[in-house]
C-alpha cells in the first residue's frame, strides 16, 4: 500500500540497496541468531519487490499486452536460479578460502555487489505510475500524456484519497475471495518437486528437505560420489540441473503469449493445473524405481503450473483497475499469503520420514491444482456476471439515478476528455502518433534468489 503513496523510483530501488547490503552482511554472520535476524531482514525488505513490480506493470499496459509483460519479469525467477549455478561454479573454484571465506560466503558478497548499481540505476530510469511520472531524459511528456489516456481508456484508475467507505471496499467485494486462494493454491502447487532428493540420495532414509527444486538435483548427482570415487565433480554439479529452470521459462512465455492472443487468462490455468495435476496422479500411483527415466520426467513437470505467477497478477491489476488502492492491496495479498502458506504447508503434506514416497503430499498436491483451477472458473464467472450486470445498467439507468458504477464509468470517460485534451495542446509542437509508449525497465536481479 506504501507503493500508491511513495514513488515507485524510489521505494523500489531503496529496497533493493538495503536488500543488497544486508544479504553481504549475511556472509559476516559468527552464529546462528546473527544469521536469523539478518535472514529476516533481508526477507523483509525484498518481500515489497515482486508485488511492487507487478502493481507498476499493471498500471501502464492494457489487457492485450499485460500477460506477456508480467510474465516476462517473472521469468527471472527462473533465469536467476540457471545463472547462478554458473555464478556458484565460478566462486567455489575461484573464491573458496579467499580472504578467510568459503566459497557460499562469497556468493552473499557478490549477489549485494551486482545488485547495488542496478538498484542505484532503478532511481533514474524506473518508471513512476502514469499519474506522477514527471518527464525526463527517458519519458517525455507527451509519452506521460499517452499513458494516461490509455490507463483512462480501460477504466485504470490513478491513486485515490483513502477513505473508510474504500477501504471497507476492499472486503465487500469477491475480488480478495477468489484472487487471493487462487494464487495460494497456485503457489503451492508444485510441492513434489522437492521428493527428488530424497528419491536419488537416500531412498529408506529420512534427509533434510530443500524447497528449491534445483536443489533436488544437486543432491542427486551428489549421492553418485563415493569415497575416493567422484563421479560429478562441484562446477557439473553447479551447472547440470539446468532443465528445470528452462522447463519453466519456456512454459511460462507460452502461457503469457497465448493468454494475451485470446484474451483470456483462464485458458492457460486451465491447462498448467490439468499437466500438474496429472503428474501428481502418477507420481503416486507408480512404483519409485521402475522407469527412472518416466519419474524423471515426471519430476520436471511439478513445475509446469510456476508459470501462471504473472497471469494471476495480471488478472488482478485488471479486474481491480477501477480501484488503485484496491489493486494494489489485492496484489500485494496475493503474493504476502501465498507465502505464509508455503512456510508450513510442506512441513504437514511432505514430512522428511514419508519421503520420497509421500503419497499424501502427491495426492494432496493434485487436489491443490484442481481447486486452483475452480478457482479460477469462480473468479471467471464472477466476472462475467459483473459484466452483465454493467451492461444491463446501462442499458437501464439515466444519468439522474445513475449508481456508483454508472458514475465510475462516467468519470472513466471524463479521464479520456482529459487525457485528449492534454495530448491535443501538444500536437503541434508534436505529432504524438509517433511516439512510442514509455516501455518498463524491470530489473532482472539474477543471482538473487540463491541467497
Amino acid at each position: 500500500m506504501l507503493i500508491t503513496r511513495i514513488r515507485p523510483s524510489i521505494w523500489i530501488p531503496a529496497m533493493e540497496v538495503i536488500w543488497s547490503v544486508l544479504t553481504m552482511v549475511l556472509a559476516s554472520a559468527k552464529n546462528f541468531e546473527t544469521l536469523i535476524v539478518v535472514r529476516f531482514l533481508v526477507g523483509l525488505a525484498e518481500s515489497t519487490f515482486y508485488p511492487a513490480i507487478q502493481y507498476v506493470i499493471g498500471s501502464w499496459y492494457k489487457p492485450d499486452e499485460l500477460g506477456k509483460r508480467a510474465c516476462i519479469f517473472h521469468t527471472a525467477s527462473a533465469l536467476g536460479p540457471m545463472f547462478s549455478g554458473f555464478l556458484q561454479t565460478g566462486a567455489y573454484n575461484g573464491l573458496n578460502g579467499v580472504h578467510g571465506l568459503a566459497g557460499w560466503k562469497w556468493l552473499f558478497v557478490i549477489d549485494g555487489i551486482i545488485t547495488v548499481p542496478i538498484a542505484l540505476l532503478g532511481f533514474l530510469i524506473m518508471p513512476d505510475l502514469p499519474s506522477n511520472t514527471k518527464p525526463s531524459i527517458f519519458y517525455t511528456q507527451e509519452q506521460i500524456d499517452i499513458g494516461r489516456r490509455r490507463m483512462a481508456e480501460i477504466g485504470r484508475k490513478p491513486p485515490a484519497a483513502f477513505t473508510r467507505k474504500k477501504i471497507a471496499g476492499f472486503f465487500t467485494t469477491w475480488h480478495i475471495y477468489t484472487l487471493v486462494p487462487l494464487y495460494v493454491l497456485f503457489n503451492n502447487g508444485g510441492g513434489s518437486s522437492n521428493s527428488m532428493i530424497f528419491w536419488y540420495l537416500y531412498p529408506t532414509h529420512p534427509f533434510s528437505a530443500s524447497r528449491d527444486a534445483k536443489t533436488l538435483i544437486l543432491f542427486r548427482l551428489k549421492s553418485f560420489n563415493k569415497p575416493r570415487h567422484t563421479v560429478y565433480t562441484i562446477g557439473q554439479i553447479n551447472t547440470y540441473p539446468l532443465g528445470i529452470q528452462a522447463v519453466q521459462v519456456v512454459t511460462t512465455l507460452i502461457y503469457a503469449w497465448w493468454s494475451d492472443i485470446v484474451r483470456a487468462r483462464w485458458p492457460p490455468m486451465l491447462l498448467a493445473g490439468t499437466w500438474a495435476m496429472t503428474t501428481n496422479i502418477v507420481l503416486a500411483s507408480t512404483p519409485l524405481y521402475e522407469h527412472i527415466t518416466r519419474r524423471w520426467v515426471f519430476y520436471y513437470f511439478t513445475l509446469v503450473q510456476g508459470g501462471l505467477s504473472g497471469l494471476i497478477l495480471a488478472w488482478a491489476n485488471e479486474l481491480t483497475g477501477h480501484d488503485n488502492e484496491k489493486r494494489a492491496f489485492v496484489v500485494a495479498s496475493c503474493n504476502m499469503f501465498a507465502y505464509v502458506v508455503q512456510a508450513w504447508l510442506p512441513i504437514l503434506i511432505f514430512p522428511q520420514v514419508e519421503q520420497p514416497r509421500v503419497f499424501k503430499g502427491n495426492v494432496t498436491t493434485a487436489c491443490i491444482n484442481f481447486s486452483m483451477m475452480c478457482f479460477a472458473m469462480l473468479t471467471l464467472y464472477l466476472s462475467k456476471r459483473d459484466q452483465r450486470r454493467e451492461r444491463k445498467l446501462r442499458a437501464s439507468t439515466v444519468p439522474s439515478e445513475s449508481s456508483d458504477d454508472y458514475v465510475a464509468e462516467d468519470e472513466t470517460h471524463m479521464d479520456i476528455k482529459e487525457a485528449n485534451v492534454k495530448t491535443q495542446a501538444r500536437a503541434s509542437e508534436t505529432d504524438v502518433s509517433e511516439v512510442p509508449v514509455p516501455t518498463l525497465t524491470s530489473e532482472f536481479r539474477c543471482a538473487a534468489s540463491i541467497a
